[in-house]
């Protein structure tokens, strides 16, 4: 019995898995296709802060910051230095993962309003660095001419990645990559120590664990995900505005995850999804379209909590709850 369920398990989750990648094939041909790729950005930027809030009862202000200082180096290299891509993709991570570690380092033993305090802090101290240091950010102009360059791979062979399809391709592997990683991190002992922090970290403290340093851990993974975010998205747009680091994209990166579902594996990804193709719309017809998102926000918290995803599993349980009943009732009358 338990292996024929584990086979349907199975089959339902390979089936889940290919009608993604049908999706995730066809979107270019519905939408604009630097806009379907700017989700699969956003999706790993909404997946890294997934893992700090849903995952150990971290809110961060600060995201913004880490996703931007990604984009400035690898920017500032891509026109400076002729570096191997992948070289720039590492260096924008490391450099993410290494500003996260040293704010965390200062901020996770804080309490929860002080952790917030600290981050935000800490994202407005990178932005008005940002906008005063013109030579490395462009300041209010931002930073311009970032070369979209191929990818080497071997000898005179590269991926043209000039070619939006090509580009498109090639940043929904870095996301699959990314996702497989956080999948493997949830899954793993790591995972299950930050899910129990979230949950009462004082109890996992009591059993030995090192609190402060598993939230340092997990806060450092999740702003070295920000980083890739961010070398990506400065390859896609070819440009770092001043905006990718201010208050408003960390309140973006928020609502995304609270709109697909916080602490859930994809919901984040459905809510990068969701925001970027609304946002997009939206900016065509209404100057004004941040104030339908806050009124999004204020109903998703005060009546759909787990955001989209949740909204899903209760239309599809109730529809399997009006369907046993009409087999009940079919059954009843037939007098089986």
């Amino acid at each position: 019995m338990n292996s024929v369920r584990n086979t349907y398990s199975a089959g339902w989750r390979l089936g889940l898995w290919l009608l993604a990648l049908a999706c995730i094939a066809v979107l270019p041909f519905v939408f604009p296709i630097v806009v379907v790729t700017e989700i699969f950005i956003f999706a790993i930027l909404a997946v890294a802060f997934n893992l700090i809030l849903g995952y150990t009862g971290l809110l961060s202000f600060g995201q913004a910051a880490f996703f931007g200082l990604g984009a400035y180096v690898a920017g500032n290299l891509l026109i400076h230095y002729p570096l191997h891509l992948l070289l720039v993709m590492v260096a924008g991570t490391l450099v993410g993962g290494l500003a996260a570690l040293i704010v965390g380092y200062m901020s996770v033993r804080s309490a929860a309003l002080y952790f917030v305090l600290l981050t935000l802090a800490f994202g407005q101290m990178v932005y008005f660095t940002a906008f005063a240091w013109t030579p490395f950010t462009g300041g209010d102009d931002g930073l311009r001419g970032i070369p979209r360059p191929d990818f080497p791979l071997f000898g005179s062979l590269s991926i043209p990645l000039q070619d939006p399809m090509i580009f498109y391709w090639f940043v929904v592997v870095v996301f699959l990559f990314s996702y497989w990683i956080f999948k493997r991190i949830i899954s793993s002992p790591w995972g299950l120590i930050f899910m129990a922090i979230r949950e009462n970290e004082d109890r996992v403290a009591a059993v030995g664990h090192a609190v402060a340093r598993y939230k340092l851990l997990s806060f450092t993974i999740s702003g070295a995900m920000s980083g890739l975010a961010g070398v990506l998205y400065a390859i896609h747009w070819q440009i770092v505005p001043i905006t990718t680091v201010e208050l408003g994209q960390s309140a973006n990166i928020v609502f995304m995850t609270l709109l697909g579902g916080i602490g859930h594996p994809v919901g984040p990804v459905i809510g990068a999804a969701v925001f970027t193709l609304l946002s997009d719309m939206a900016a065509t017809y209404w100057a004004r379209w941040p104030i339908l998102f806050g009124a999004v926000v204020i109903l998703v918290v005060l009546f759909l909590r787990g955001g989209l995803v949740e909204a899903w599993q209760k239309m599809v349980n109730l529809l399997g709850r009006q369907q046993q009943k009409g087999v009940d009732s079919e059954n009843y009358a037939t007098g089986d």
